[in-house]
């Protein structure tokens, strides 16, 4: 990811401090500027696509890890508490909603 930022803050400082070198030709009407821009594309993509894979690879399953961690801590939290209220309350004492 540092390449691809200071890739692009590098362009960035040619294309305001030395405009004379990104103004070259490299063949027709392409420029050395234009070449670096669509490259500057290129290089972000890459980068977007390498993080997406390491977060699948490696925070993802993590991710998935914890959550199904929590929700297990959860689940026998709530069995806990229906048993102390069924403990609490007795067979014999119901309780009735309001109509």
């Amino acid at each position: 990811m540092a390449i691809s930022v200071g890739g692009f803050l590098l362009f960035v400082l040619l294309s305001s401090f030395a405009p004379g070198l990104l103004n070259q030709p490299l063949f027709g009407h392409v420029t050395l500027g234009l070449a670096c821009g669509v490259g500057a594309f290129v290089v972000m993509g890459l980068t977007a696509w390498r993080y997406t894979l390491h977060m699948e690879r490696h925070i993802d399953p993590a991710t998935d890890r914890l959550r199904a961690e929590i929700e297990h801590d959860e689940a026998q939290q709530t069995r806990t508490q229906q048993t102390r209220t069924q403990r609490t309350r007795g067979p014999q004492q119901r309780r009735f909603g309001a109509w």
